[in-house]
């Protein structure tokens, strides 16, 4: 062997040797210096301290230095964290909601404990073994803290009953209780089947092929699969549900850090819907799994993606449990599609910066026009059929569709903002449940009957009582269009006048300026119309589909508001038109 190669092979080992020991010193030197501050707080500061307390302080603010997804979770937590991913929790099976410092019965588990032992939806409840349940000290965690517990534990719950002067007592033995991650799914049509999937759980996989074989069953030959909202979950669960969409050995996604090397998750098996049109909702806040889920589907060109440019979370984080019981969630790896796009944004400007995303993407106008974002070349790749797509920040769907803003009325906005939708909906239902389940034992009889009911005046009344009131939107915009005009006149004329008060007063008296204020006012009076005409439909859908959720359970609300929908009616039409549908996937080349 050549003794100069000999020479520089020692004089690398000898370097990596040291850049090792220079590696391991400095780790020493930090952990030493952790160390010594907390002593130095522990014997010499000048008042008593909380040292638990300043050390979780600490981890929160080391981490927050790290990515806004790197994150402590207290020993308390960790459970209450974990329970929507893990999909169950200890308990007694109701869902419930506070009005008038009154905890109402909204619904009850099908199978549940508690309705194993007879309480119903509109229940009261007024005590909790034997604790008071009333007042304005009841928040939602003081009703968490009391029905929940350990499986096989006992609970009395003494609830008052519509049309029972006395109070009733159930002894409530506490169980598992299953949290769906599939929000609802029903046909759209006689070939057109819709999911809507809430987050990526461990349950998630056989929940979608539950309903992926039911809808089929029914005739379904087409599928629109709704992640919007979805921020996340289990990396397995997205590559496992891919896995059901995507044929082959085709690479679903991969991961990969600094410390952790590159791991590819493939196709394995015959998935239970290779076949069929799809279509994938997402929007801004679809994050994590479901662009994992969206950018395989569109990486290889089995689907379409349709509605907004999603919120661009491509790190992995993996818990880390702390000796006290708490934990850590920290970012080891970062996930790419099968393009090899790293969709993650960029988070250089910190945390608060980072989740406020959605308004600078609001303001620059992003989410009313497509043409508004643009991607450096740098962040190009291509799909299976040579499409173009971009890593960088979130997937951007095929087919955009904005948001609609011209419903989003002040008496729409005042409403919620005050909660009359719910608050109204559990008193209207807790009166005429009986009455309307005797006459609509089915959703169905409910939908057709609905108009018969004439809800709406009671709702506006009772939205009055609560100081909110119908009222037209303000004119600010046509004051902004008639300053712009006169800045115009301005620039031109105001040469020709001895003052400006004169040149003004000779434009308020001008006929052409009178044209213009009545043809701007017409326009306003006109949108306010319609705005106002469109709001009224939109909130009235939204109570009836409220309405609908507590009389007949959580999947009627979306299968009622799926109506005017515009997005999900946009993808409709797209599996509906084979052509359209075909042009997107397999653009001509030119």
């Amino acid at each position: 062997m050549n003794k100069h190669f000999i020479t520089l092979l020692l004089s690398l080992l000898s370097l990596s040797a040291f850049c090792q020991q220079l590696s391991l010193e400095e780790q020493k030197a930090t952990d030493a210096k952790l160390n010594y501050l907390i002593n130095y707080i522990r014997y010499n500061y000048v008042d008593s301290t909380d040292l638990a307390k300043i050390t979780e302080k600490g981890i929160v603010a080391m981490l927050k230095e790290l990515d806004p997804h790197s994150v402590y979770i207290s020993k308390d937590d960790v459970e209450k964290a974990n329970e929507p991913l893990v999909g169950n929790f200890d308990g007694v099976g109701v869902s419930f909601q506070i009005t008038d410092d009154t905890i109402r019965i909204v619904d009850v588990i099908r199978g549940g404990p508690s309705e194993k032992v007879g309480i119903m939806p509109s229940d009261k409840i007024i005590k909790v073994d034997e604790e008071t349940a009333t007042g304005d000290t009841i928040k939602n965690d003081w009703v968490y803290k009391h029905l929940r517990g350990k499986k096989g534990t006992k609970v009395a719950i003494t609830v008052l009953r519509s049309g029972r002067k006395e109070p009733i007592v159930f002894n409530v033995i506490r169980d598992k209780i299953p949290i769906k991650s599939i929000d609802t799914y029903f046909m759209l049509d006689k070939q057109i089947g819709y999911i809507r999937l809430d987050r990526f759980a461990q349950s998630s996989v056989e929940e979608l092929l539950t309903a992926l074989n039911e809808l089929k069953q029914q005739g379904m030959k087409n599928l629109i699969f709704d992640l919007r909202g979805n921020g996340g979950g289990y990396l397995e669960i997205a590559f496992r549900i891919c896995d059901e969409f995507l044929s082959g050995d085709k690479l679903l996604v991969y991961t990969e850090g600094s410390k952790s090397p590159r791991q590819d998750l493939k196709a394995s098996h015959k998935g239970s819907f290779e076949e069929g049109k799809l279509v994938v909702l997402i929007d801004e806040y679809s994050a994590s799994a479901s662009e994992i889920v969206s950018g395989a589907i569109q990486d290889w060109d089995r689907g379409v993606i349709a509605g907004r440019r999603s919120f661009g979370k491509g790190l992995v984080q993996r818990p880390m449990n702390l000796p006290d019981g708490s934990q850590i969630r920290l970012t080891t790896s970062r996930y790419y599609t099968p393009s090899g796009r790293c969709i993650q944004k960029s988070y250089a400007n910190g945390v608060e910066d980072y989740y406020s995303d959605y308004i600078k993407r609001y303001k620059h106008g992003e989410l009313l026009n497509s043409d508004s974002i643009s991607f450096p070349d740098s962040l190009r790749y291509y799909t299976n059929n040579g499409r173009t797509v971009y890593g960088g920040g979130g997937i951007m769907p095929d087919i955009f569709v904005p948001i609609d803003t011209s419903r989003a009325s002040d008496y729409l906005i005042n409403l919620r903002s005050k909660g009359v939708f719910n608050s109204f909906a559990v008193k209207w239902t807790e009166s005429n449940r009986e009455k309307v389940l005797k006459n609509c034992p089915k959703f169905e009889n409910f939908d057709t009957a609905y108009s018969k009911f004439n809800i709406m005046p009671d709702f506006e009344a009772y939205a009055k009582s609560e100081g909110v009131e119908p009222n037209n939107i303000k004119k600010e915009w046509v004051n902004q269009i008639v300053t712009d005009y006169l800045k115009e006149l301005i620039k031109d004329t105001a040469t020709n006048f001895s003052s400006y008060e004169t040149y003004a007063q000779s434009i308020l008296n001008s006929k052409e300026f009178s044209s213009k204020v009545d043809s701007l006012s017409h326009i306003e009076d006109l949108r306010t119309a319609d705005m106002q005409k469109r709001s009224n439909h939109y909130i009235s859908m939204t109570l009836k589909a409220i309405l609908a959720r507590n009389l007949y359970g959580i999947p009627y609300y979306y299968k009622v508001m799926s109506v005017d929908d515009e997005v999900l009616s946009k993808a409709t039409q797209i599996i509906t038109d084979k052509k359209e549908y075909n042009n997107i996937l397999k653009p001509k080349l030119k």
